[in-house]
């Protein structure tokens, strides 16, 4: 294809159409010599409103369109119910249709304007030349969606890497990071000279591996450290007394990622990395994971887990989003970065709870539940309390007697989380509440009660209960009644349905004419990204998820389970999936921003503020939405 020559030479309608395009994706992406082309080869179309635009009868297609001004209906007749339903929109400047024309097929959706309509269309010749000769361009015929939510990400990423700079990511595979041949030793030597086989290769780490090579134990320097300041045992002790017995294994396969979080949430610098046999093959330790420590999630995380003040806590939390930054110039996507919040946000909370039973225990054991977004572990730095308490009432004591001891505790636990930056629930979901401190035998018949009766209260109850988690105490109490709500409600045909109607009332921002649909409160232009973009996902996702067994609270997840169980299409569960991290990623980056301008924070956006690629993915996201709710209506006939 020759090169197309500069825009001051060419025609006025060549150098509009290439204006319009570059304002929409992938064609912002592209090449003036690939836009140009288009607009040479162009042909603008009318459609007068419910006039057909392409066919399933019309046979292979030949043309590649975009809308230029109006809409497209996608129709498809429904045998089973008689009657046609709408399976998507198609609005200015988007196009179609794709999977039609690389597989070089009819339609299988009849297309039709919505109002008067113009297209601009190029024939199948210059479709191939574009789809041959522009990466952007094939990559988003090849993945649509999915390479929007790649310029989100680079975008993201590219605007924190300025303040520091690195080429490390998160999602690089740990055999890349892994230190081959690792030191290791048998169960029998002595720790002086395991030791000294440490020294002479300057390593912080041993592990101890049985005869097949197998890892069942590690010795670090801090492990030494501690030896000797707490005069735990003799040089010539064999070290299998005084290893970490079943050390941290990942596969060779797992990324940097995964492994941040497991060091993150267990305050260890090393693990093993394995093969398929979990033989040992290497070994990361968080200074090879994070280079030079940039990214000190691990340190973090440890530094919080042993503040021996709440003034430090308090102090620390500023830390997290300015890590926030930092992880995001590494290549973490949205679901990684709200995972990295929440496990901040529970080694938090255990210390918290640590240092208080230190000053008054109370004597009880109990488990502390979360529920909500830190129970799908789905924060961002804007989050409240929402926590409760699980007990087993001791021999000799009733339930109350236990709330007594329990309640200033938790009183107080509450109003230090709070100084810490978890606002004070305003509904009183608070372990503090006494309807919250309940046995395992009072929280089941609380759940008795919840599913037999779903009034409207408990519907409302039921997006914050049914999304618990246990950050701290015995977890096998939690387990054995999640087990037994989870079989509940799959018996419970009318509570699923109850709960469907009322995640259905959770309506994406789109009107019909595929324009946003403001808050009916507050600011005439602004969208609620968590009640209006995530919820749905979250609350028609948590219904599926509920009535087929699946225990995981987390949204992303849960996707990937209904996928595998074959509840949803994979290629839905897809879409899905990146409808709701492309939310969640324009959401958070809107907290960064907001954060950098010392200003409140707030999941309010007014649309007209983000640049035409972003406004798009919001519609093609909230559209997203739209459909898992149309799957919903029909599982339940709502």
């Amino acid at each position: 294809m020759a090169a197309a020559n500069p825009d001051s030479a060419r025609p006025h309608n060549t150098r509009a159409i290439m204006a319009f395009l570059r304002e929409h994706a992938p064609f912002s992406s592209m090449d003036d010599t690939h836009l140009a082309h288009f607009a040479e080869h162009a042909t603008l179309r009318f459609y007068a409103d419910g006039d057909e635009v392409l066919s399933p009868e019309d046979g292979t297609v030949k043309r590649f369109y975009v809308v230029k001004q109006g809409r497209i209906r996608g129709e498809r007749h429904n045998e089973k119910e008689g009657r046609t339903d709408t399976t998507f929109e198609i609005s200015l400047g988007e196009c179609f249709p794709l999977a039609a024309l690389i597989g070089e097929r009819p339609t299988r959706t009849l297309h039709r304007a919505a109002g008067d309509t113009f297209c601009l269309s190029i024939e199948q010749d210059a479709f191939v030349t574009l789809f041959s000769e522009s990466e952007p361009f094939r990559d988003f015929c090849l993945r649509g969606v999915s390479s929007l939510l790649d310029q989100v990400n680079r975008h993201i990423q590219s605007s924190a890497m300025a303040s520091i700079g690195s080429n490390t990511t998160l999602d690089t595979p740990l055999e890349r990071y892994a230190l081959r041949n690792p030191i290791v030793c048998t169960p029998d030597l002595p720790v002086r000279k395991a030791v000294a086989r440490m020294h002479e290769n300057s390593v912080g780490s041993i592990v101890i591996t049985d005869n097949t090579r197998h890892p069942i134990g590690i010795f670090t320097l801090r492990d030494l450290r501690t030896m000797i300041a707490e005069e735990e045992a003799p040089l010539d002790t064999p070290i299998s007394q005084v290893m970490t017995p079943q050390p941290c294994c990942l596969p060779a396969h797992a990324d940097a990622f995964e492994a941040a979080m497991l060091m993150a949430e267990h305050h260890f610098a090393h693990l093993c990395v394995v093969d398929d046999e979990h033989h040992l093959i290497g070994v990361v330790s968080e200074r090879d994971l994070f280079s030079l420590q940039r990214v000190d999630l691990v340190n973090l995380a440890r530094t919080i887990g042993t503040a021996t003040h709440l003034r430090t806590l308090v102090s620390l939390r500023t830390d997290v989003s300015r890590l926030v930054d930092t992880m995001l110039a590494h290549g973490a996507d949205s679901g990684q970065v709200v995972k990295i919040i929440t496990t901040l946000n529970d080694v938090t909370v255990r210390r918290v709870l640590e240092l208080n039973i230190k000053k008054q225990d109370p004597g009880i054991p109990f488990t502390w539940l979360t529920f909500g977004s830190e129970g799908r572990q789905e924060q961002t730095l804007l989050t409240d309390q929402d926590n409760g308490i699980l007990f087993q009432t001791p021999e000799g004591m009733t339930e109350d007697q236990v709330r007594e001891k329990l309640l200033p505790f938790a009183q107080t636990v509450n109003q230090e989380l709070a100084e810490c930056g978890f606002t004070l629930c305003k509904g009183n979901i608070m372990a503090s509440n006494p309807k919250l401190c309940l046995s395992d035998r009072e929280w089941d018949d609380w759940f008795i009660r919840f599913i037999d009766a779903s009034t409207p209260q408990n519907l409302v109850y039921s997006s914050i209960f049914l999304d618990m988690r246990a950050v701290f105490g015995p977890t096998e109490p939690l387990e054995a009644l999640l087990d037994t709500v989870l079989t509940r409600i799959r018996k419970n045909a009318l509570f699923q349905k109850m709960l469907a109607g009322n995640a259905f009332q959770r309506k994406p921002p789109l009107t019909m004419f595929r324009n946003f649909r403001y808050m009916s409160d507050g600011d005439k232009h602004a969208l609620d990204l968590k009640r209006q973009g995530l919820a749905p996902f979250v609350e028609s996702v948590r219904v599926f998820a509920l009535a087929n067994g699946v225990h995981t609270a987390n949204t992303l997840e849960r996707m990937d389970a209904l996928a595998r169980k074959g509840i949803f299409d994979p290629k839905d569960a897809n879409a899905w999936k990146e409808g709701y991290s492309l939310i969640q990623a324009i959401r958070m980056r809107s907290h960064q921003e907001l954060l950098n301008r010392g200003e409140e924070l707030t999941n309010f956006i007014n649309p007209d503020d983000l640049n035409p690629l972003d406004r798009r993915i919001l519609r093609e996201s909230f559209r997203q939405a739209q459909r898992l709710q149309q799957k919903l209506e029909l599982t339940y006939q709502l």
